[in-house]
């Protein structure tokens, strides 16, 4: 366990020293908080309770969106590059030898660069959001705490899928077609362009029970107050539950890469 928490501890700190890879990411997500942001204005001019928002929700949407473009790897989680360029060159052999499990090695790495990422490009553009608009901030204090516990499940959900996309370049040697299609699942069903309860019909409840909807539509609605009581439960056991079976997911895939897949150059 000391060993996991001190690769967590690595993780956040190797993170922390491209600080000004950290400040661009901020700006960009502090633009683009504005970008979206007028856009949802007027969106929302024209359908005042679309999805079951108000204006103030869905300015607070877009800017936990930029909070959480990071911290949950909407866009990719940047381990799974390393990793399948480990794959590709046969490296991953030696991570394969040494006395720690490769999975729960990268979750702890993984574990401290979200820490990171929430702490470092996370609250200054929620901050200047809030500033900058009239946002839904929580009524309750016991608010705060049950949305960090719904962000943490989202980036272990995250982590799980950018697992088993990496986990993917054992047998198809270039991972990146994966990866993309991953990149695209991420961007449009874990409702970074619009949220989920904005999507129509059987598309709207298929993207509401997939696992990306953990990682930006589930927190969003534990910060908005969405859930209360029993349904705040279910939400943190939809998060879970997900987050078991992708876990689990990637451990057959890696014991089956592990045993039988040659490496590349290995």
């Amino acid at each position: 366990m000391r060993l996991y928490m001190t690769v967590a501890a690595g993780g956040f700190r190797r993170h922390a020293t491209y600080r000004m890879a950290t400040a661009a990411g901020v700006f960009t997500n502090t633009v683009f908080g504005f970008i979206l942001s007028y856009t949802y204005i007027a969106l929302w001019d024209e359908r005042p309770r679309l999805g079951g928002y108000d204006q103030a929700d869905a300015l607070a949407y877009v800017w936990i969106g930029q909070a959480l473009l990071a911290t949950c790897a909407l866009m990719g989680g940047g381990f799974q590059e390393e990793v399948m360029e480990r794959i590709r060159t046969g490296d991953i052999a030696v991570d394969l030898y040494r006395p720690a499990d490769l999975q729960t090695w990268w979750f702890s790495d993984n574990l401290g660069r979200s820490a990171f990422h929430l702490l470092g490009r996370g609250v200054v553009p929620m901050t200047v959001g809030a500033i900058a608009f009239d946002i839904t901030l929580p009524s309750r204090p016991s608010t705060w705490p049950a949305f960090l516990l719904a962000v943490a499940l989202g980036s272990i959900v995250s982590f799980s899928i950018w697992y088993l996309v990496a986990m993917s370049a054992f047998w198809l040697l270039d991972g990146q077609g994966v990866a993309q299609v991953a990149w695209l699942g991420g961007l449009f069903f874990s409702g970074m362009l619009l949220p989920l309860n904005v999507f129509p019909g059987a598309l709207g409840e298929v993207a509401r029970v997939l696992p990306w909807a953990s990682m930006l539509q589930v927190p969003a609605d534990v910060y908005l107050e969405k859930y209360e009581g029993w349904g705040l439960l279910g939400a943190f056991a939809f998060q879970g539950c997900w987050a078991v079976v992708l876990l689990s997911a990637g451990r057959v895939a890696q014991t089956l890469a592990t045993r039988k897949v040659v490496v590349q150059g290995g």
